[in-house]
């Protein structure tokens, strides 16, 4: 209990602001303009909209949005971190408000055409993605994520021996290949893969790479308590370099380790705990080659 207070703590009332513009920032790219013209996002708020043209008119997109991607998100607890689950699920269910307001209450038809862009299924879909996509980059990088599918990915790429990003590549086609199945055209699937397009550039101009490792380098004098942490948490191979301080002339030790986007917040936490003074730089990693993964 007093270290779940303690990481309660850790969360940012700050973060909290910018998910709640992200959630508003995603809703308007899927309800003013992908919904209206009958476009689907990607993971699974593509599936939401799919679900929601397909069943009765009192389950609404906010329902499934809510039912898909929260429980991922609390099964990803353990391996995500209290933070990252928090933000989360304040970050959808934002997202989820904001559709239900723009669908229902607002004064703004979005029944048979964009309120902005009209029935243009290109403006649509271009535009669509990159808003959703500012929203869906933005929850990641303060903390969060906005769908679902990428914790899912997080949790069970390695297990089928795929990237983040291919596992989440391999949802979407599928999505849009029932979305074409059961709409009898790919009309609207094909310009739907418009939109994911637009959104993963727009989620890499914000978050500064959709699907790259990033290799951490800790000098730290608690090299053995962090290393053991760190391998408890997230179950990776850990690197030793010796190394001497210029200044002090101290032995230390410098810990390499590699980890995802999504795992960062969760890595300073554990280190900030054992070791508040230790100096840790974060870089990206453009490839990786083998795994680094404990074998137990």
């Amino acid at each position: 209990m007093v270290r779940l207070k303690k990481k309660m703590r850790g969360l940012n009332p700050m973060n909290f602001v910018v998910l709640f513009f992200a959630g508003i920032i995603n809703a308007i790219g899927v309800t003013v303009f992908l919904a209206p013209v009958h476009l689907y996002d990607s993971g699974f708020s593509g599936t939401s909209m799919l679900l929601w043209q397909l069943t009765p008119d009192c389950l609404s997109l906010s329902f499934f949005l809510i039912v898909l991607n929260v429980p991922f998100f609390l099964y990803g607890y353990k391996k995500q971190g209290l933070l990252f689950t928090v933000y989360s699920i304040f970050a959808v269910t934002i997202y989820s408000f904001a559709s239900y307001l723009i669908t229902y209450v607002l004064p703004i038809d979005v029944s048979i055409a964009s309120p902005i862009a009209g029935t243009d299924l290109l403006l649509c879909a271009v535009f669509g993605g990159i808003i959703s996509g500012v929203g869906s980059g933005l929850t990641i990088r303060f903390g969060g994520a906005i769908d679902g599918v990428e914790v899912m990915a997080v949790i069970f790429a390695k297990r089928l021996g795929l990237t983040v990003g291919n596992f989440v590549m391999i949802y979407n086609v599928i999505l849009y290949i029932v979305v074409g199945a059961v709409m009898n055209s790919f009309i609207l699937p094909l310009y739907s893969i418009l939109t994911y397009c637009a959104a993963v550039k727009a989620v890499d101009f914000i978050v500064e790479g959709f699907d790259k490792a990033k290799s951490a380098m800790i000098i730290t004098t608690h090299e053995e308590e962090i290393s053991e942490a760190l391998s408890e948490a997230f179950g990776h191979g850990i690197t030793h370099i010796d190394a001497k301080g210029y200044y002090a002339g101290k032995e230390q030790t410098i810990i390499y380790f590699v980890v995802n986007r999504f795992q960062i917040a969760k890595m300073k936490d554990i280190i900030s705990e054992i070791d508040e003074h230790a100096f840790v730089t974060i870089s990206e990693v453009s490839d990786v080659m083998g795994s680094s993964i404990k074998s137990r």
